[in-house]
């Protein structure tokens, strides 16, 4: 009896243990629209459904910029939303250029994604469960 309470106990545990992860990497854009400022200085705020998972560097005077950071996210179920915004990065305030959003699902997956105002945004994911 006290065997089979231990192991229900264990595979219980193990089932709050089990979680899937995502890793967003690869991310660049192409041709992001100019401003009366001058060339955007681009970067990537990345949201995997309600949770911020950060920011990447801000790439200065470019209208294609790529960005070397990763982000991973270790609580991510399948079909949560992925969201990306691509931000011009101003004095006061920064301009939104557009948001990507997807519905993520196993595996690795490359993505093009069209801007609002302008510009297209590439990007990978990976989730494993």
């Amino acid at each position: 009896m006290a065997s089979s309470l231990s192991f229900l106990l264990l595979l219980v545990c193990g089932l709050n243990v089990a979680q899937s992860q995502i890793r967003i990497f690869g991310l660049r854009a192409s041709d992001l629209p100019s401003d009366l400022l001058g060339t955007t200085d681009g970067y990537v705020k990345v949201y995997c459904s309600s949770t911020s998972l950060g920011k990447t560097v801000v790439r200065h005077d470019t209208i294609n910029p790529w960005w070397e950071e990763e982000f991973s996210y270790f609580k991510a179920q399948e079909n949560d939303e992925l969201r990306l915004e691509v931000h011009d990065s101003d004095l006061f305030f920064d301009d939104l250029v557009g948001v990507c959003k997807r519905q993520i699902k196993p595996g690795t997956h490359m993505h093009t994604c069209y801007l609002e105002k302008g510009g297209t945004l590439h990007y990978s994911y990976s989730l494993t469960q």
